[in-house]
């Protein structure tokens, strides 16, 4: 109930509804976008962790409706986007929806399928964990999604490309974006306007992919996992963190 009047009372709730977004997440992307000109020269992306669908449907409109216009990027490529979550969403327009696990080699294969064996321009990733309220566990969960994230990432994304997700920033946020620094050229940590303030969330915008030289993609193992203070190693938090990280829309 409480969250409810909250949602209720904020402006960016009430401009979702009225614009017709499934979350008022969506304006998260379409801030960043404004601020590093995320969608320019993109005619391939993903968006990870999906549901229920609010950054799906802004590079829907924005990738698809710039083809409408006649304004095509990269040669005039068509615009294809993939999302993916372990559940289903309603449909999009102009979105093919892949429900599947993000660790998984198989669904970074799918994705590549979809896209006609060609690598996506743009990754993005809004997924979360319901949080605990326990700070260094819900830190420990988010970075551990984001390095799933990551991981499939180095299996899809072009080089030059750019990935986007969700972080919380914690104690151990210096390490993250030391690894995240290791595959990409440019590193930006950001706060758009409709992200609460009494929320950790902030958002990494990761450009121009490039890995160290040698490096192969490897699903096997986590990317570059660290401990994060005493707890559990990957493996035994991975499906509650898959789980979790679902549909966020704070």
């Amino acid at each position: 109930m409480g969250r409810s009047s909250k949602d209720k009372r904020d402006i960016y709730y009430r401009l979702a509804k009225e614009e017709g977004w499934r979350a008022r997440s969506a304006f998260k992307l379409l801030q960043l976008d404004h601020e590093f000109n995320l969608f320019s020269d993109v005619n391939r992306a993903v968006d990870l962790c999906a549901a229920p669908g609010s950054w799906s449907q802004v590079l829907s409109r924005k990738l698809r409706g710039r083809e409408e216009k006649g304004e095509k990027a990269n040669g005039g490529e068509e615009v294809k986007i993939v999302a993916v979550d372990l559940q289903a969403m309603a449909p999009l327009p102009g979105v093919t929806q892949i429900q599947g696990d993000i660790t998984k080699v198989s669904t970074a294969q799918e994705i590549i399928r979809h896209f006609e064996g060609q690598p996506a321009d743009l990754v993005v990733c809004d997924g979360a964990p319901d949080v605990t309220g326990l700070h260094d566990v819900d830190e420990y969960i988010q970075a551990q999604l984001l390095l799933a994230a990551l991981n499939i990432t180095t299996h899809v994304l072009k080089p030059g490309g750019t990935f986007v997700a969700k972080i919380f920033r914690g104690k151990d946020v210096t390490l993250l974006y030391s690894q995240l620094k290791i595959f990409f050229s440019s590193v930006t940590c950001s706060k758009p306007r409709s992200s609460r303030n009494s929320s950790i969330e902030a958002f990494v915008v990761c450009e121009n992919y490039s890995p160290p030289e040698g490096y192969v993609p490897n699903m096997s193992n986590p990317l570059l996992d660290h401990s994060y203070g005493n707890y559990k190693e990957w493996e035994e938090w991975k499906c509650l963190t898959l789980v979790w990280c679902c549909g966020a829309s704070a």
